[in-house]
């Protein structure tokens, strides 16, 4: 086993919801964006009123909070960004327990305004070797971020040549992006979304052809071998087999991707990766004997295949996807219990003996129907879905309305914090 502690579980949350299930299923930490300077433009992001629950959520259950604030800031970002340093600073009663950033601009900026601030610098700065590690280290930063395009080899090196009081933290699992450390232009010149300021369209999931000159408007396609035309479209970063290898690489933090992805991933990817962490930690043996398991939960996931990215040397043509950009979905997010009330909650009709839960329903099911409990513990309850009502009490047969609140009676009573899903199968 590995010379170096236990290495953190940081998890991705977009809303306040996959924050909060980050923290049941097993993270050690989370990282979370306001509503500007980070590089999720597109997730619900927090509200400050939201950012001071959630830290407040987290912290009850000792889970730390990390703040992205990690653009490439242009001159018009700066003053923006000395006032939402300071309203961090002077947040209460919980603050966020580190900064997360990638422009030595912004870096400036957050130790004038704050600095006793843990700062944590992006995998977007291009961390690419212990020189930059210790650069960093010497202006104040407690955690670099491993540019994705390094090898388990590169990165023991640098634990070698850095304070040991200084973090590494490496993705683990999540989307591969075409451009390096995430420094792409293509959606900047397709779109006019920047990337680099938290706006990213993905058209290295796109579809392309070539247009010869003298012919305008026939497209001929783009052929990278006879599998297709998806030239960008990476395979997805999976590590969950190479736990120990991580850990012997002296890797502090195992960071998952995925601010834009449902609770579901969120609940699946951390309730994993805390298994098998754990289990490698109890000892090698336990941890491989698992694995099928792992496996198992890790393929419930939406994703798009795995890889393992540039852990074990440059990625060849197989760890590409050519003749398509969908993700592999084999199973539907229903919604997290929000409480669970015996014999009804008060206002709604009566009937003996009938424990209901009440989640906010993020997709359609049916009465009759067989779904599934995801327990922050591991198991996975097989249930009939016995009754549904809505938020009067009035029995319904189905939940067609997104985010309706419905109340449910299955034949195994959920607890708060439980999720419900279902297989992706095609109904007639």
């Amino acid at each position: 086993m590995g010379r170096r502690k236990k290495p953190e579980l940081l998890m991705p949350a977009g809303s306040l919801e996959g924050l909060k299930t980050a923290v049941i299923f097993g993270a050690d930490a989370v990282y979370i964006g306001g509503e500007a300077f980070g590089l999720r433009a597109k997730a619900k992001n927090f509200s400050p009123e939201e950012m001071a629950q959630g830290i407040a959520f987290a912290h009850g259950k000792g889970v730390k909070v990390y703040v992205t604030a990690n653009i490439l800031a242009r001159n018009d970002d700066l003053e923006g960004a000395a006032a939402y340093f300071q309203e961090l600073r002077d947040m209460e009663p919980e603050r966020c327990d580190a900064l997360i950033i990638s422009d030595p601009g912004m870096f400036a900026i957050a130790r004038e305004v704050w600095p006793e601030v843990e700062i944590h610098i992006s995998t977007q700065a291009n961390n690419t070797n212990y020189r930059t590690y210790q650069f960093w280290w010497k202006l104040g930063a407690k955690r670099v971020v491993s540019a994705r395009e390094l090898s388990l080899e590169e990165i023991h090196t640098i634990r070698e040549r850095i304070p040991e009081e200084m973090e590494i933290e490496s993705f683990v699992q999540g989307s591969m992006c075409i451009s390096y450390s995430g420094r792409c232009l293509l959606s900047n010149y397709f779109t006019g979304r920047d990337a680099n300021q938290g706006s990213c369209t993905h058209p290295c999931r796109w579809k392309y052809a070539v247009v010869e000159e003298t012919r305008p408007g026939e497209y001929l396609p783009v052929y990278e071998n006879e599998r297709g035309t998806y030239i960008f479209n990476s395979k997805d970063l999976c590590m969950i087999e190479h736990i120990p290898e991580l850990a012997e690489a002296g890797i502090d933090s195992l960071k998952i991707e995925g601010r834009m992805k449902t609770a579901l991933y969120i609940a699946t990817m951390a309730r994993t990766y805390r298994k098998a962490i754990d289990d490698y930690f109890i000892s090698e043996e336990c941890y491989r004997e698992n694995m099928d398991w792992y496996r198992a939960e890790i393929a419930k996931c939406t994703y798009r295949q795995f890889t393992t990215g540039f852990y074990f040397g440059k990625p060849s043509r197989e760890n590409q996807i050519y003749d398509e950009s969908t993700y592999v979905n084999e199973y539907i997010y229903l919604g997290n219990i929000e409480e669970v009330a015996a014999p009804w909650p008060q206002g709604t009709r009566k009937e003996e003996n009938c424990v209901l839960a009440r989640f906010g329903q993020r997709n359609k099911f049916s009465v009759g129907e067989a779904i599934e409990i995801m327990k922050p513990d591991g198991r996975n309850v097989p249930v009939t879905v016995e009754g549904m009502y809505n938020a009067d009490g009035e029995p319904v047969e189905s939940c067609p309305h997104a985010r309706q609140t419905v109340w449910v009676k299955l034949s195994e009573t959920p607890c708060p914090g439980d999720l419900l899903r279902v297989a992706n199968v095609a109904k007639d």
